[in-house]
């Protein structure tokens, strides 16, 4: 193995440990240079993510209701990220929906335990993807979770590359961010699955979920915007949630009977 191909098996190593709680080789190196590359395979770890999904509800339903399938799957995704992305957006609703001033809604944010907002938001949007996953057929469900936890997660790589982190940042942390080439390989790897999308369920449906994605994540980011003049990861853990559920919304207009 090249030292060029070591280094981005290392760095996509980096990016499912972040992301997700996979185990990784124990000695993968690590540095805040080598995070912030790795920033460029989040869209990969969100394909990881997605086969994990659709592995389960393909087998799932061969024996089950497509219904418990459906939610075993959804299961197993929360399961192999730790609830990483669905605690963020419980956090982010809970700060922007409570935080009257941008210090409260950040210090809300910091808080492990869940409001009233962050409840409420993240139960309808884990009951609309499930909705919205049972109007596919199984196998145009499992498409959906691969294309719709890869490209949410760009849509995550874009906040950071386009936005500013709204806290401080000291000498212990290092900022979210991405560089210029990694930025390119994230949307590239994005486009790939949004080709084989296309070819599987039609161009139009899957166009019309990049455009809803792209809404959904849109309307959050000028709502955190205003509120926090930046993003946290929590933003970004509800961008990839919003975002995910625009794109099976989008689907849903063209394959859903």
């Amino acid at each position: 193995m090249s030292q060029r191909v070591r280094t981005e098996w290392h760095l996509f190593l980096l990016a499912v440990q972040f992301l997700t709680r996979l185990p990784v080789p124990r000695d993968v190196p690590f540095s805040d240079d080598l995070l912030i590359r790795a920033t460029r395979y989040y869209p990969l770890v969100g394909l990881l993510v997605g086969a994990v999904g659709a592995v389960v509800l393909f087998t799932g339903s061969v024996a089950l209701p497509v219904s418990v399938a459906v939610l075993l799957s959804m299961a197993a995704t929360v399961f192999v990220t730790g609830a990483f992305h669905e605690d963020g957006l419980a956090d982010s609703a809970d700060g922007l929906g409570g935080g009257l001033t941008r210090d409260r809604a950040l210090e809300i944010m910091r808080d492990s335990r869940i409001g009233t907002y962050g409840a409420v938001t993240l139960g309808l949007v884990l009951a609309l993807k499930a909705s919205l996953l049972l109007s596919f057929s199984v196998m145009d469900a499992c498409a959906a979770l691969l294309a719709g936890h890869t490209l949410s997660r760009m849509s995550s790589v874009h906040i950071i590359a386009t936005d500013t982190y709204a806290r401080e940042v000291g000498a212990k942390f290092v900022a979210p961010t991405v560089t210029p080439d990694g930025y390119r390989i994230a949307l590239a790897i994005s486009v790939f699955v949004l080709v084989g999308t296309g070819l599987w369920l039609g161009f139009g449906a899957a166009l019309t979920g990049v455009g809803l994605a792209i809404l959904f994540a849109g309307l959050f980011r000028a709502m955190f915007l205003r509120k926090l003049q930046g993003y946290t990861g929590d933003c970004l853990g509800g961008v990839q949630q919003l975002s995910e559920l625009g794109f099976y919304l989008g689907l849903a207009l063209w394959l859903s009977p």
